[in-house]
C-alpha cells in the first residue's frame, strides 16, 4: 500500500505531487467519496442529537492511502464541541469594532478546535444583517459590508493559525431564517456585489481556505449548486483556490452542483455519492469535475496539515484556560453599548448600598440560541452573580432581586433600593437558528432512529422588534419608584426602545455577553471599565424604516438600501445611528486631514479625550462618493480604529482607504468603475457625528 500520510514542512511542489499521485492511485469510487461527509446520521442518533458531540468527518479522506479527512466543529460563540470557552456572541464582538481582539478570539476558537479533533471550523459567520427580525443575526457581525470583512478576516485568520481550515459562511444572501430552506432572493449585479458579496471577498482575500454555500437561492437558484456563485465570481473574479461545502442536510439539491463548484456535499452524500458516481458513468458529468474537486479538497487539507503548529500538543487543559476566559471577558467589557446616560452611570462605589437587580433574565445563563453555534463552557456568569461577587468590592451592602411574573413583590422590593438594574430582551425562544426537525437527522434516516424531538421545530426569525409586554410592565414599576434606573438589554441585535426609553436613566446593550457577561456588566456598571461598544446597526423608530421583511416568503428582493443608506437616502432620523455608543469620557475631533495618490485615499484626524475617565473611542471614517454617473450611498463607511485615551490625552488616528474600495458595480458593463470627482470624507465617533472634508480624486 503506497502511504501519502502528510508530513510537517512539505513544500508546495511536494504537496502537488503527492496530490497527483493520490489523484492517479484513487478509484473513481474513492474519488467521489472524498466529496462527502460520512457519519452524521448515526453519530447524530448515539449521541441523542446533540450537536457537534463529537467531530464530524466533512470530506476527504482515504483510509486506504493513509489520506486524511476534514474534521467539522462550529461556531461563532466559541467551538461547539467539548467544554469550550463561550465568548460573546458575534454581533457584540461586531460592536467592538476591534479585529486585533477578533484575532485573539479565532486564535482560541483555533486551539480549541485541535483539543477536540478538528480541522475545519464553521465559525466564521458573514452574513449581512439586512433587517433586525432575523433570528440569527446575533452570528454576524453587523449591517455594513466593509466592517463585516474586517472582522470577518480577522477570525478567519486566527483559527487558521492553529492550522484549522476555516470556513466563511453562508455564501450568499441568507439574511432570513425562517424561509432559508426555500427563499428565492431576487438581487441584481450592482446590489450582489456592493452589498452583499465584498465582504465574502475580503475573507477570502485575507486567506480564508473554504467557503459553506447557503440554503437559500439566487435568482432561482439554489446556492449550493449555483455556477454563477460558484465558481463565475468566487474562482473566476476573485481567484479562490480552496474548496466550497454545502451546508447540512439540504445544502444541494442535484449532482450536478459538483459541475456548478461544489466540492462537498455535508453531512453525508445525499445527492453526491452514487449519484454523483453514476453521473459520471452515464456522461452527464465530467470526470474532470471529480478530479478537480478532489485537488481542491485535497491542497487545503494537506498545505494546513504540512504547516507546523505553534503549539506543541494541543492538550484537553487548553479548553476554557484561564488565558481563554481572560479574552472572553475582555470581550464582553469591549461590546457593550451605552445608547443612553443621563447622568445615572457610572454608579459610585460605595454610593449604593442596596441594589435593586430585576428581571429573570438577571439570574439566566443566557448565552444565545440553541442551534448550530450553542456553545457547552464550564461555567456561566449571570448579571446577577457578576454583581453578588463584585458587592464587597463595589461597597455594596445588599441586593434585592424581583421579577416581571410578580410586580408586587417588585414593589416591595424596591423601597429600599438606592439603584435599579433591570435585566431585559430576548433569549432561545424569541430568536435563533430555525431548526426543523426532520432536517436534523435528514430525510433518509430510518424511522427507529427518529424521535419526537426531532419532529419538533425551534428558533427562528423575530416577530416583535421590541421587548415583551411583560418587562416593559417590569420597567414601568422601576421608573415609578423614584430611583435611578439602568436598563440592561440583552439580544442578538436591534431592540425598539419607543415605549419606554424616556422613563430609565440609563441604557446598556449587552448582547449575548458570553460566560464571562456578568463579571463584565459589574465593572461596566460602577466605572472600573468605561463602555465602549458602538452598535454594528441601526435602531429605529418605528419598524415602518427598516426594509421589507417577510419571514415565511417564497420571494424577496434584496436592493441596494437598508440599515443607516437607507436611512439616509430617505432622511428617516434613528433613534440611535450605525455606530452610536457613548462612554463615561468625551472625545474631540479636529483637524481631519488627507492625502490621495493613485492608489489610495490616507486620512488622518486627531482625536483627544476632553473628559475625566480613561477610555476607548472606535474612530469611524466614512466616504461620499460624487455620485453624478449614477445615484450613491450619501456616505459608506470605509474605515475605522480603536484607540485607547487618558484624560486630556491626544493622539493622531490615520487609515488608509485603496481606491479600488470607492468604485461602483457599473450596471449595464457587470464591471467595476471608479468615478472621478469630489469625495467627502468624514470622521466621527459614530455615523451621525461627523467631522468632513474633502478631496478630489
Amino acid at each position: 500500500m503506497t502511504d501519502f500520510s502528510p508530513r510537517k514542512g512539505m513544500t508546495d511542489l511536494e504537496i502537488d505531487e503527492t496530490i497527483e499521485a493520490i489523484l492517479a492511485e484513487a478509484t473513481l469510487e474513492e474519488k467521489v467519496a472524498m466529496m462527502s461527509g460520512q457519519g452524521f446520521f448515526q453519530a447524530m442518533a448515539e449521541d441523542d442529537r446533540v450537536w457537534c458531540a463529537r467531530p464530524y468527518r466533512a470530506g476527504g479522506g482515504l483510509e486506504r492511502l493513509n489520506v486524511p479527512a476534514l474534521y467539522f466543529t462550529d461556531g461563532p460563540r466559541g467551538v461547539a464541541g467539548g467544554q469550550s470557552t463561550c465568548f460573546p456572541c458575534s454581533m457584540a464582538r461586531g460592536a467592538t469594532f476591534d479585529t486585533d481582539l477578533e484575532q485573539r478570539i479565532g486564535e482560541v476558537m483555533g486551539i480549541e478546535s485541535r483539543v477536540n479533533g478538528c480541522t475545519l471550523s464553521g465559525a466564521v459567520c458573514m452574513n449581512l444583517l439586512r433587517h433586525p427580525a432575523w433570528g440569527r443575526a446575533q452570528e454576524t457581525y453587523g449591517e455594513d459590508p466593509h466592517h463585516l470583512g474586517e472582522m470577518g478576516a480577522a477570525l478567519a485568520t486566527g483559527i487558521q493559525t492553529h492550522n484549522v481550515v476555516a470556513t466563511v459562511k453562508h455564501f450568499a444572501l441568507n439574511s432570513m431564517e425562517n424561509a432559508r430552506f426555500k427563499v428565492d432572493v431576487r438581487i441584481d449585479d450592482r446590489a450582489l456585489h456592493e452589498v452583499y458579496l465584498p465582504h465574502f471577498k475580503r475573507a477570502i482575500d485575507a486567506g480564508c481556505a473554504s467557503v459553506m454555500s447557503a440554503y437559500n437561492k439566487m435568482n432561482g437558484e439554489y446556492c449550493g449548486q449555483d455556477r454563477v456563485l460558484l465558481t463565475d465570481i468566487l474562482r473566476g473574479e476573485w481567484g479562490f483556490d480552496g474548496f466550497v461545502h454545502s451546508d447540512w442536510v439540504m445544502g444541494v439539491y442535484h449532482p450536478y452542483g459538483a459541475a456548478a463548484g461544489l466540492d462537498v456535499e455535508n453531512p453525508e452524500p445525499i445527492h453526491f455519492g452514487p449519484k454523483l458516481l453514476a453521473g459520471v458513468e452515464n456522461g452527464t458529468i465530467e470526470p474532470e469535475v471529480i478530479n478537480r474537486a478532489c485537488r481542491r479538497i485535497l491542497r487545503v487539507t494537506y498545505r494546513f496539515a504540512a504547516s507546523e503548529d505553534p503549539v506543541e500538543a494541543y492538550e484537553s487543559a487548553l479548553s476554557a484556560a484561564p488565558a481563554h476566559t481572560a479574552i472572553a471577558l475582555e470581550a464582553a467589557e469591549k461590546s457593550a453599548v451605552l445608547l443612553k446616560n443621563d447622568d445615572v452611570l457610572p454608579l459610585i462605589p460605595g454610593k449604593v448600598g442596596t441594589l435593586a437587580v430585576l428581571g429573570k433574565l438577571a439570574t439566566q445563563e443566557n448565552t444565545g440560541d440553541e442551534g448550530s453555534s450553542k456553545v457547552r463552557p464550564p461555567y456561566v456568569v449571570t448579571a446577577l452573580e457578576g454583581l453578588e461577587r463584585a458587592s464587597e468590592r463595589l461597597g455594596i451592602n445588599e441586593i434585592v432581586t424581583a421579577d416581571e411574573s410578580d410586580l408586587d413583590a417588585t414593589r416591595e422590593a424596591l423601597t429600599k433600593a438606592d439603584a435599579i438594574v433591570v435585566v431585559v430582551g430576548n433569549t432561545a425562544e424569541d430568536e435563533g437558528e430555525f431548526i426543523p426537525g426532520d432536517i436534523a437527522l435528514g430525510a433518509d434516516v430510518p424511522e427507529e432512529l427518529r424521535s419526537e424531538a426531532q419532529r419538533s421545530t425551534v428558533g427562528g426569525d423575530r416577530d416583535n422588534l421590541g421587548l415583551r409586554q411583560d418587562q416593559q410592565n417590569l420597567i414601568a414599576v422601576a421608573s415609578s419608584a423614584g430611583k435611578p434606573v439602568i436598563v440592561v438589554i440583552v439580544s442578538g441585535s436591534a431592540i425598539m426602545v419607543e415605549e419606554w426609553h424616556e422613563s430609565v436613566g440609563a441604557i446598556l446593550q449587552t448582547f449575548y455577553s458570553g460566560m464571562e457577561g456578568g463579571t463584565a456588566l459589574a465593572k461596566l456598571l460602577f466605572g472600573e471599565v468605561s463602555p465602549s461598544g458602538k452598535l454594528p446597526f441601526v435602531v429605529a423608530k418605528s419598524p415602518a424604516d427598516y426594509p421589507f421583511f417577510d419571514k415565511g416568503a417564497e420571494r424577496i428582493t434584496y436592493d441596494l438600501w437598508h440599515g443607516y443608506t437607507k436611512f439616509d437616502r430617505e432622511g428617516i432620523e434613528p433613534r440611535y445611528p450605525f455606530g452610536h455608543g457613548l462612554s463615561y469620557t468625551t472625545f474631540d475631533y479636529r483637524s481631519l486631514k488627507t492625502l490621495a495618490d493613485d492608489k489610495a485615499v490616507h486620512a488622518q484626524v486627531t482625536v483627544s479625550n476632553t473628559g475625566e475617565a480613561e477610555a476607548e473611542e472606535v474612530v469611524q471614517f466614512y466616504v461620499g462618493a460624487p455620485g453624478k454617473a449614477l445615484e450613491r450611498q450619501k456616505k459608506l463607511l470605509k474605515g475605522f480604529a480603536r484607540v485607547k485615551l487618558k484624560p486630556g490625552e491626544q493622539r493622531l488616528v490615520s487609515v488608509t482607504i485603496p481606491r479600488e474600495d470607492l468604485r461602483y458595480r457599473d450596471p449595464l458593463t457587470r464591471r467595476w468603475q471608479f468615478e472621478p470627482g469630489e469625495y467627502r470624507i468624514s470622521c466621527g465617533g459614530s455615523s451621525a457625528s461627523l467631522v468632513e472634508t474633502t478631496v478630489a480624486l
